[in-house]
């Protein structure tokens, strides 16, 4: 276990409404996972901040070129760079996890924004002609697409930069006025993401970052009658909660996931190596705090023998402790409430015939990348959504149908990885997986910030994020037709 002596000064940092600073009496309180101290304070916002925000967003008519939101966009992404190690610290200290991954973090921020950036000047309009049929007539139907009124994202504590990029600039590249509500555990990175945009020439009207107790926001994020689209990140019981109360607003919402990594029964010593690399990355980076991490390990039992020693060595391999030490591969969860209950998870597992191999001990939010074998699949250890660095191998039959049916069998449907040399078997494992993302070869959650990525089941209604495919949600089409001899 590592551990570094880091000073921290308490800061507390406003609301920022269209750019103005706002506060209010009471405060939520961020602190940090690895010793449970405060490291900053943000203002409890009421419903009342997020209207005001709401109605400063649907007063203004954003009027940037194509060109200028370019400059921003592209501008906040040589900003994010430059201040890596400032942002990444914050992130570290609100959520936990090591620099490492929050250094990772701010790298896929800058892609988010760059991405953004170079869509954003591209014109999607497309044109139909008319004279196609006997009924037809000289004219060109064009479309266009327009901005809304306004865009409420609500984002989770897991991806404190990147989730809130994820949202910011697609509405910026489409010219949109977004206020957002993070999560109350991982506040501070969106307010300072807030201030670089203002700083990169965003108008201010165009984002608002409102801070408070969901109880005392939330429904207002939802509700709000000017909001036209609710962007959501985060549980199935709060998508949920969003989809029955939003009604007819547009709905994107991405929610839990319990990916399994399916390791299949063609591959040689050298492929299990590999497998167990992507497994063990795969289980614990962020701290497993990721809706796409590998929460289960599928492995076909006829290659399990071979495959298991493998993982435990890799897990043994990683540096766990301190999230500010350098050297620490593996810093925290979220809280210690969230490490004690997915602890507990691999004790019932292991009572219901599961063997724990490797388990250091908890401290804390402290939570070691834990490696537990011959998991049974109704266990809740990964029958549920389990959001740590807990590594289940559970062995399945040497029968692709039987494996396929198993890995279907939860309420999710987000993204899969499977491992296979087989050509054929890659295509039927693309086709009977029930997901939003089948990748062969590399972890559930690999993709680029651009490519559409969500899911399906409890893990999603069907709506894709990244860039391109949030820009689209992030606007109306509208056509119109001209005479066109």
């Amino acid at each position: 276990m590592t551990k570094a002596e880091v000073t921290i000064a308490v800061r507390h940092e406003p609301m920022r409404i269209a750019g103005r600073l706002v506060d209010t009496d009471d405060r939520v309180e961020v602190r940090y996972p690895w010793n449970d101290t405060v490291v900053g304070t943000v203002p409890a916002g009421r419903a009342e901040q997020a209207r005001e925000a709401f109605a400063i967003a649907a007063a203004y008519q954003p009027k940037l070129t194509r060109y200028e939101r370019q400059k921003i966009l592209l501008a906040t992404a040589e900003a994010l760079a430059a201040r890596k190690e400032e942002i990444s610290d914050v992130i570290t200290l609100e959520l936990g996890i090591s620099k490492a991954d929050s250094l990772y973090e701010v790298g896929r921020a800058f892609d988010v924004f760059t991405l953004a950036g170079q869509m954003c000047i591209r014109d999607d309009g497309e044109i139909f002609s008319c004279d196609l049929t006997p009924h037809g007539k000289a004219r060109k139907i064009f479309t266009m697409r327009e901005p809304l009124t306004a865009i409420s994202a609500i984002t989770p504590f897991n991806h404190p930069l990147n989730m809130v990029a994820h949202k910011v600039a697609p509405a910026i590249a489409t010219n949109n006025c977004v206020v957002v509500k993070p999560t109350e555990l991982t506040p501070m990175t969106a307010l300072l993401l807030a201030d670089i945009l203002y700083e990169a020439g965003l108008p201010p009207e165009m984002l608002s970052v409102v801070t408070g107790w969901p109880a005392d926001i939330g429904m207002e994020m939802i509700t709000n009658p000017h909001v036209d689209l609710v962007t959501f990140t985060g549980s199935v019981p709060v998508g949920k909660l969003i989809a029955a109360n939003a009604h007819y607003k547009r709905q994107v919402l991405e929610l839990g996931g319990n990916d399994p990594l399916i390791i299949l029964n063609d591959l040689s010593d050298d492929d299990l190596a590999r497998a167990a690399d992507l497994a063990v990355a795969g289980a614990t980076k962020n701290s497993g705090q990721r809706c796409t991490a590998v929460k289960r390990i599928l492995c076909q039992e006829s290659v399990a023998d071979r495959f298991v020693p493998l993982v435990l060595e890799r897990a043994k391999r990683l540096r766990f402790g301190d999230p500010m030490d350098r050297s620490t591969d593996l810093g925290t969860v979220i809280h210690e409430k969230a490490a004690a209950l997915f602890e507990e998870r691999v004790m019932r597992a292991a009572e219901e015939g599961a063997d724990i191999l490797y388990h250091p001990g908890r401290s804390g939010a402290l939570l070691p990348p834990i490696v537990v074998d011959r998991v049974p699949h109704q266990s809740d250890l990964v029958l549920e959504e389990t959001f740590g660095p807990i590594i289940p191998i559970v062995r399945v039959p040497d029968d692709d149908d039987a494996t396929i049916t198993l890995s279907n069998s939860t309420a999710f449907g987000l993204s899969s990885g499977v491992c296979t040399n087989d050509y054929r078997r890659m295509q039927k494992y693309v086709a009977g997986l029930k997901v939003g993302t089948v990748n062969i070869w590399e972890v559930p959650g690999y993709r680029i910030e651009m490519s559409p990525f969500g899911g399906i089941k409890d893990s999603g209604n069907g709506y894709k994020e990244g860039v391109i495919e949030a820009m689209k949600s992030f606007t109306n089409v509208k056509t119109f037709s001209l005479p066109w001899p």
